[in-house]
């Protein structure tokens, strides 16, 4: 819906006053109205759709589901550094929007009945819905939608400070409105981001410490509510009868156990045992050596539990080892590429990983058009030409493309490649074959890790580079010190870490969290390896302030370009399909999400299945 308004847009009082002299210079601004939002094309579902096409309707309530986690918790507030919040814990909170499972980059009103927002994405305005309450009873207002922006931006984690960095303000505009102003416009993402906000209740709050952990289990308005909980061994959510949004479009046919309980086992290992003992109903695996020879058991074989893999569209989430160029042993490139070359995933995927992975070439893996397919050209070119005297002669040339070998272990060729390079760089041969800087310091890598598995996947790689006379070794932690040294030390307290970075088919904001240089210097960023690259920064903003598709798919495939030529980390692998298990005591709708497994949130418990479980047995 298009609404035609005079108006001024968001501007000063002063700047209002002025122009309301001059009316005849008074701009028509069109304002877009809608039940949902898509950033990559048309939305799926019209306005006033009966529900989401991937769910059971008619799905009955009742039952558990029960689900490992090694994540154990020490307090309920999601949103502040300090603290541990457990898994699940968002199906408390209702946001003002919900993704759809079956579209990238798209959300449908939830807390909102609809959005609205200029042509120039200048602001964004939320209609709540006049039934929305709180589990008290009591109604969601724009105070409360308010008063939750402002506190997480003043007293949540950094990451808020960063994310709403370019919201000047939200304020109350009635009748059940609330609009939140920019201080830009052209970006498109803006009001998408700010439908992600989950809303908390203010009168709820009050008089309490905002950043100090607890464990008072916290006043929602979602589907569940915390219901018996002992950190260090379980949690548990309670379905909300009397849920407000259960007849909403969006939840139809979902929410559907009584409760979801997470067991906590801090050892992979028992989690896995746990579910074979059938004390788990349901498991994502990810371990490959796992799924490959752990999942042959009598339950399986006579099909009292159900295996399954699920290919899902959409960017893959790409697994790589940074490396933290803040440390001067990482800042040259010829040393960073002999790093990559070193790396032999053919053996790796084989041998150790059963052949259930890819090898990526792009941060943007999965992602179609913004994934580079040939040399850079038009729109994506002029991007690139500013920076070509500091940017390597290859992000001019075909895509990346990651050292491959044979697959036999050797990787000779691969690891002469290096050793060149890492003499280039300046390296030399000191005692013991052992590589030495210029000023005689050894090179050492460290890998730090809080997963003990990890250790299966590192050892051969290390291996390679002591070849290389690089003095490599793996250290575990527990997972309150991994955090530390990596994302709460000023100092970074780390060489080589495994990483991830997912990505969606309209980037924007998060690339900035996730590569850019304020990013590098700040604790708790997604920007772990400390990437501080001026043609970096330059292409996020042209990814950020894109006017249109083609200048976002240029702006992204110039900057996978500048990371993957630029070796700032060893790109690893990616999951081409999702590994789950599970007790037949489920259903499940006909259609799966293209893009969730969809458990446990449009699954339920089904009765006949689970008296036939029984009798098997």
């Amino acid at each position: 819906m298009r609404i035609t308004r005079r108006g001024f847009g968001a501007m000063s009082a002063a700047a209002a006053a002025a122009m309301a002299l001059r009316p005849r210079l008074a701009r028509a601004e069109t304002v877009i109205r809608t039940h949902g939002g898509s950033l990559i094309g048309e939305l799926r579902y019209p306005e006033d759709f009966p529900h989401f096409g991937y769910v059971n309707p008619s799905a009955p309530k009742g039952g558990v589901a029960r689900i490992a986690t090694q994540n154990s918790f020490d307090s309920f507030n999601p949103f502040i550094v300090r603290g541990d919040a457990p898994i699940g814990i968002g199906l408390i909170f209702d946001a003002l929007m919900t993704p759809s499972l079956d579209e990238g980059s798209t959300h449908y009103g939830l807390l909102a009945e609809w959005e609205e927002h200029p042509e120039d994405d200048s602001w964004v305005a939320f209609k709540l819905r006049d039934e929305a309450r709180w589990h008290d009873g009591r109604p969601i207002t724009p105070e409360d939608v308010i008063w939750t922006f402002r506190t997480l931006f003043d007293k949540g984690a950094p990451y808020y400070r960063f994310y709403y960095a370019n919201v000047t303000g939200a304020r109350d505009m009635g009748g059940n409105v609330v609009r939140f102003d920019f201080d830009q416009s052209g970006n498109r993402e803006l009001p998408h981001i700010m439908g992600q906000l989950a809303v908390l209740p203010k009168h709820w709050w009050e008089g309490r410490d905002f950043e100090a952990p607890d464990l008072t289990p916290p006043l929602g308005s979602g589907p569940y509510r915390v219901g018996a909980f002992e950190p260090g061994r379980f949690i548990e959510y309670e379905r909300v009868a009397d849920y407000w949004g259960a007849d909403v479009n969006v939840n139809r046919g979902a929410h559907n156990f009584d409760r979801i309980r997470y067991e906590i086992f801090l050892d992979a290992s028992a989690g896995l045992d746990a579910f074979r003992g059938g004390l788990i109903d349901f498991r994502e695996e990810n371990s490959a050596s796992n799924w490959a020879e752990r999942y042959d058991f009598e339950a399986v074989r006579d099909g009292r539990v159900k295996r399954e893999e699920i290919a899902l569209e959409g960017p893959k989430r790409v697994q790589y080892l940074a490396m933290n160029l803040r440390r001067a042993k990482f800042q040259d490139l010829r040393t960073r590429r002999a790093l990559a070359l070193a790396f032999d995933f053919e053996w790796t995927n084989r041998t150790i990983y059963f052949e259930q992975y890819a090898r990526p070439s792009s941060y943007f893996e999965g992602a179609g058009d913004l994934q580079p397919s040939a040399p850079p050209e038009g729109l994506e070119l002029e991007m690139l030409k500013p920076f070509r005297d500091s940017l390597p002669p290859e992000v001019f040339g075909e895509p990346y493309a990651p050292h491959s070998t044979d697959g036999s272990g050797r990787n000779r060729q691969g690891l002469r490649q290096a050793a060149r390079l890492l003499e280039e760089a300046g390296w030399r041969q000191g005692r013991g074959g052992r590589l030495e800087s210029p000023s005689g310091e050894p090179f050492t890598i460290e890998f730090l890790s809080a997963q003990d598995a990890q250790e299966r996947v590192i050892g051969p790689y290390i291996a390679n580079l002591k070849t290389l006379g690089i003095d490599a070794t793996f250290r575990i932690v527990d997972g309150p010190q991994y955090i530390r040294r990596v994302s709460q030390d000023p100092n970074f307290d780390f060489d080589m870490i495994i990483w991830g970075v997912g990505n969606s088919e309209s980037p924007g904001n998060e690339q900035r969290e996730f590569w850019g240089s304020e990013a590098a210097g700040r604790m708790g960023s997604r920007n772990v390896g400390g990437v501080a690259d001026p043609a970096v920064d330059s292409l996020i903003e042209r990814i950020v302030f894109a006017p249109d598709r083609e200048t976002l798919a240029a702006a992204s495939r110039a900057l996978d370009r500048v990371l993957t030529h630029n070796q700032y980390g060893v790109l690893q692998l990616y999951t081409p399909f999702e590994r789950v298990a599970w007790w037949d005591r489920f259903g499940r709708p006909e259609t799966t999400p293209s893009r969730s497994v969809g458990f446990p949130t449009v699954w339920w418990h089904d009765s006949e299945r689970e008296a036939a479980l029984g009798a098997r047995r």
